[in-house]
């Protein structure tokens, strides 16, 4: 029987695009962390956040970010193709981000991808768990400083 997966909250956020930048995860009744980098992108802080949950979190997740990108890479099999183009997308140019998504694929595929699903959550609309972390992702990119908790007040 596959255990369940524990729902998990991820965001990035950027300070000028690029600029400071944060990234979060929470999960639901659980730890959350959220980190910073003095220069980057949206986007970079996207997949850093689903990266530092994957690496933080052992047990099967559902990651549940407001980021179409990274939603659409693991929903639509993106990183198929990307490997099969030697890293290269339809256009025949380089992945953008590769650095963060080679890493990001590997341990998507070495957990098994029963162990991790991804659902897209609408951002700024209200959603308690992604509010949260875009919180402390914002936080995290205006302070340029790493938080961490036990708890997160999600339910």
């Amino acid at each position: 029987m596959q255990q369940k997966q524990l729902k998990v909250f991820t965001d990035g956020a950027c300070l000028g695009n690029p600029g400071p930048g944060g990234w979060a995860f929470a999960v639901v009744q659980g730890p959350w962390e959220g980190g910073c980098e003095a220069n980057t992108t949206n986007q970079r802080m996207e997949i850093t956040a689903v990266l530092q949950a994957i690496k933080s979190i052992s047990v099967p997740l559902e990651i549940i970010s407001d980021s179409a990108y990274v939603v659409n890479c693991f929903r639509q099999n993106w990183w198929r193709n990307w490997i099969n183009r030697s890293w290269r997308n339809s256009a025949g140019k380089p992945v953008a981000n590769r650095d963060l998504w080679e890493p990001l694929v590997k341990l998507f595929l070495e957990r098994g991808q029963d162990q991790v699903s991804f659902s897209w959550v609408k951002g700024h609309s209200g959603n308690p768990g992604n509010d949260f972390v875009d919180l402390i992702a914002s936080r995290c990119a205006a302070t340029q400083s790493q938080e961490r908790g036990d708890i997160s007040p999600l339910v």
